[in-house]
């Protein structure tokens, strides 16, 4: 079996994040999203695997990926350029599928619990196709399925305006060559885009299709809030490790990690589950709180910051606290206590948040 990761998409609802790089590389406990698929697929015994790659900086994730060999994998990269579906996207990898079963990983998805079960179960069972299902809270959002109450699937309804049930298609599809006739004969949607919920749709005429609830949890990525959810669930399995330097009197409570290079000053406290990358400085006097993780080459003096994401690369002295925020590379983030006239100064991008 093959594994396809779709990184395309223009990530509109993570600008200006994504303004610098595809939403899949955004970090989730330090670690880009995109290595959280393939490690699933990797663990499942999946290791040929084709990643889709969109108009939006596709050398970042050629950078990060290689050539898979640094994760045990052999990827194959598959240019689908403008965004025109995730139906469109898979029918870009039909050469790279040939006539091997496939399983389809959405880049900005993350899970616990695997996909293991659900590769055995597909290879066993003589389905054409294998969807998984999780419950949420706005149905109206997602690709809905309906089931029976044996679990059949009664039908399939991309956003639907009044949802007929609460479970939604996640983004991890397992297909078969026979999915590919079906794509080609696709009309695009109000969306203008192919719909992988048509195309599963159709070929139930074909062979049966298999719904699957997931085990775990599941996020999909997509917005800063989930984001940050999506950080706050990773960090619950967090280890402590220190490979920094600490001065006597800090005060790390919790699980603490804590990478190379990194320094901790005097009169900090971290209050775990925290993760610090490499080659940081925090502190003097600097309160981390719970669910922060932040990324490799960060600064944070005099202040406090909690339930956070910062990406890396940033400066922080402002002496505020700063709750449930994400925090892009290279930001700065300063006091104006010092300076006249008063009051506060930004440079912010496009569709940038702000609550003071």
């Amino acid at each position: 079996m093959k594994g396809l990761i779709l990184a395309g998409g223009s990530g509109t609802r993570l600008r200006p994040l994504t303004h610098t790089g595809p939403k899949q590389l955004i970090p989730i406990a330090n670690k880009p999203n995109i290595l959280y698929c393939l490690e699933d697929l990797r663990e499942a015994g999946i290791v040929d695997i084709g990643v889709i790659l969109g108009n939006n900086m596709p050398e970042r994730v050629r950078d990060l990926l290689g050539d898979g060999s640094a994760f045990s994998v052999r990827i194959t990269y598959i240019v689908q350029g403008e965004p025109k579906g995730i139906a469109h996207a898979v029918g870009c990898a039909e050469a790279f599928m040939a006539d091997d079963p496939f399983v389809v990983y959405l880049g900005d998805n993350i899970l616990k619990g695997g996909i293991r079960y659900m590769v055995e179960e597909f290879a066993q069972g003589g389905h054409e196709a294998l969807v998984a299902l999780c419950p949420v809270e706005n149905p109206e959002k997602f690709g809905i399925v309906e089931l029976d109450d044996r679990g059949e699937i009664i039908s399939l309804v991309e956003k639907p305006k009044q949802p007929k049930s609460d479970l939604a298609m996640i983004g991890i599809y397992f297909l078969r060559k026979s999915i590919f006739p079906v794509i080609r004969s696709l009309k695009p949607s109000w969306r203008n885009e192919l719909e992988i919920t048509d195309a599963i749709d159709r070929l139930r005429n074909v062979g049966k299709v298999k719904a699957r609830l997931v085990r775990g949890w599941w996020k999909d990525t997509g917005k800063p809030e989930d984001i940050l959810m999506a950080n706050h669930l990773v960090l619950e399995t967090l280890e402590r490790k220190n490979e920094g330097t600490l001065d006597k009197d800090v005060r790390l409570i919790g699980r603490v990690s804590i990478g190379r290079g990194t320094t901790v000053k005097r009169g900090t406290v971290i209050r775990g589950p925290v993760i610090v990358g490499e080659n940081c400085l925090i502190g003097p006097d600097t309160y981390v709180g719970p669910y922060t993780s932040i990324g490799d080459g960060t600064t944070i003096i005099n202040g406090e910051i909690e339930s956070s994401i910062v990406i890396g690369g940033a400066y922080i002295d402002c002496g505020k606290k700063i709750v449930d925020s994400l925090i892009g590379a290279g930001c700065r983030i300063t006091s104006s206590e010092n300076a006249l006239p008063k009051g506060c100064r930004f440079v912010i991008g496009e569709n940038s948040q702000l609550i003071i």
